[in-house]
C-alpha cells in the first residue's frame, strides 16, 4: 500500500471507484458494442460470416495475449504511464476502425484495440490495492464491480441503437470518443499508486523469475480458476442472446432489455452486499455464500428446463440470481489474488486477467455456438462451468485452509 495514500485521493470513494470502473469497462464495451452492427458491417464492407468472427476473435486472442504484460509494464513504469498509454492507443485504434474500407482494415485494427483495452481492467485492480487496506479495498472493489457488470449488459443496446440509426461507423466514432474522454479523465484525476521505490526491473529474467513464479503457484492458479470461469456461467448467455432470447424463448428484439435488466440488477446487488459484508465476516465465508447461491440455482435451473418447456415467464431469473452470486465472491477472490504477491500486484493481476480472458474467448468461440441452441444445454454448460470454479475453490480450501480466514490472510 503507498505510504501516502490517504493524501493520493481526497474525494470520495466513489467517485474513484466510478472513474477505475470505467476504465474496467472499456475491453467489454468493446466486445459487444459492435455485435448488433453485424450485418451492416458485413454488407458494406462484403465480408463473409467467417471474416466478420475473425474481427470478433482478432481482438479476443489480442487482448488476452497483452493482458500477460499490462500489469508487469505498470509493476516497472508506473500505473498512470500504462492507463494513458493504453487508452492513447485504444483511441487511435478505434478510430482506425470506424474509417476502415475493407475487412482486413477491420481486422487489424480491432486487434490493436484488444492489444490496449486490458490496460484499464488489470491495473484498475492493483491501483485499488495499492491506495486502500483490505477491508476498504473489497468495498471499493465491490462498486467498480457494480459498474463494471453493467457494460456487457448495456453495451448492445448502445451500439444496436448506434448501428440502426446513424449507420455502423458510428458505433466505433462513439468507442473512439469515449477514449478521448477517459484519457483526459484519467489524465486529470488518475492518481500515481505505485511508489518509485516499490517498482520492478524490467529486466527479462526479472519478468521471466515473476512469470515462473506466479504461473506454477497452485494457489494464484485456484484462485484465477474460481474467479475467471463462473463468470463465463452468466457470460455465456449474454453471448447466446439472440438465439436464447429471440429463438428459444420467443422475444423480440425491443424486449431483449429484460434479460439484460434481470442480469444487471443481479450483479449489482451481489456487489452492493460484497461491499455491506466486507469486514463483517471472513473473506472465505462470503465466497462459500457466492458459490452456494450459483451451485444452487444453476442446479435449478437446469431441472427446470430438463422438465418444462423454457418460458420467457422464469427462464431468465436464474442467470440474475446467478449473477448476484458471481458478484458477491469475486471481489474477495480478486483481493486474495492480489494480495499473494504484495509486490508484483500488476504482475498478477494480469495474469488474473489472462485466465478470464482466455477462458472468455474459449466460451465465445467453441462453446457458446455448440449450445446456444437449446435451453438444456445452455444451462448445463452454465453448471460446468461454475463447477470448475467451485471444485477449485474447494481444493485450495482444503490445501491452504488460511487463505481467506482473515481480511489480510493471504
Amino acid at each position: 500500500m503507498h505510504p501516502q495514500a490517504p493524501h493520493l485521493w481526497r474525494g470520495p470513494r466513489w467517485a474513484l471507484a466510478v472513474l477505475l470502473a470505467l476504465l474496467g469497462m472499456v475491453g467489454p464495451f468493446s466486445i459487444d458494442t459492435y455485435l448488433p452492427a453485424f450485418p451492416a458491417i458485413s454488407q458494406a464492407l462484403a465480408a463473409t460470416p467467417v471474416e466478420m468472427q475473425q474481427t470478433l476473435s482478432a481482438y479476443l486472442f489480442a487482448f488476452a495475449f497483452m493482458t500477460l504484460f499490462h500489469g508487469s509494464l505498470s509493476d516497472s513504469f508506473g500505473r498512470r504511464p500504462v492507463v494513458l498509454w493504453g487508452l492513447a492507443v485504444f483511441t487511435l485504434a478505434s478510430l482506425g476502425c470506424a474509417l476502415a474500407q475493407n475487412i482486413g482494415q477491420l481486422v487489424a485494427f480491432r486487434a490493436l484495440q484488444g492489444l490496449s483495452a486490458g490496460a484499464g481492467i488489470v491495473v484498475s485492480r492493483a491501483v485499488i490495492r495499492d491506495l486502500f487496506p483490505p477491508t476498504q479495498a473489497q468495498r471499493v472493489m465491490s462498486q467498480v464491480t457494480i459498474f463494471f457488470g453493467v457494460a456487457p449488459a448495456i453495451a448492445p443496446m448502445v451500439g444496436g441503437w448506434l448501428s440502426v440509426h446513424l449507420g455502423w461507423h458510428s458505433v466505433f466514432w462513439f468507442l473512439t470518443g469515449v477514449g478521448v474522454l477517459l484519457w483526459l479523465a484519467n489524465w486529470r484525476l488518475l492518481p500515481e499508486s505505485l511508489p518509485e521505490q516499490n517498482r520492478q526491473s524490467l529486466h527479462l529474467g526479472d519478468l521471466m523469475r515473476g512469470y515462473w513464479e506466479l504461473g506454477t503457484s497452485p494457489r494464484f492458479l485456484l484462485l484465477a480458476l474460481a474467479s475467471g470461469v463462473p463468470f463465463n456461467g452468466m457470460f455465456l448467455y449474454v453471448l447466446s442472446a439472440p438465439a436464447f432470447l429471440g429463438d428459444l424463448l420467443g422475444l423480440s428484439p425491443t424486449q431483449f432489455f429484460w434479460f439484460f435488466m434481470t442480469t444487471i440488477a443481479g450483479i449489482m446487488g451481489g456487489a452492493w452486499a460484497s461491499g455491506r459484508l466486507a469486514g463483517r465476516i471472513a473473506p472465505k465465508r462470503q465466497i462459500r455464500h457466492g458459490f452456494v447461491i450459483m451451485l444452487v440455482v444453476a442446479l435449478l435451473n437446469l431441472g427446470a428446463n430438463l422438465l418444462f418447456k423454457a418460458h420467457a415467464a422464469w427462464a431468465m431469473w436464474p442467470i440474475g440470481i446467478f449473477s448476484f452470486g458471481w458478484a458477491l465472491m469475486v471481489p474477495v477472490v480478486t483481493l486474495l489474488v492480489l494480495d499473494l504477491y504484495p509486490q508484483r500486484r500488476g504482475m498478477a493481476s494480469s495474469l488474473q486477467a489472462f485466465v478470464g480472458s482466455m477462458a472468455n474467448g474459449l466460451v465465445a468461440g467453441v462453446v457458446a455456438p455448440l449450445v446456444m441452441h437449446s435451453t438444456v444445454l445452455l444451462a448445463l454448460a452454465s453448471l460446468l462451468m461454475m463447477c470448475v470454479g467451485l471444485l477449485s475453490w474447494i481444493y485450495l480450501h482444503h490445501r491452504w485452509p488460511e487463505i481467506g480466514r482473515t481480511a489480510t490472510a493471504a
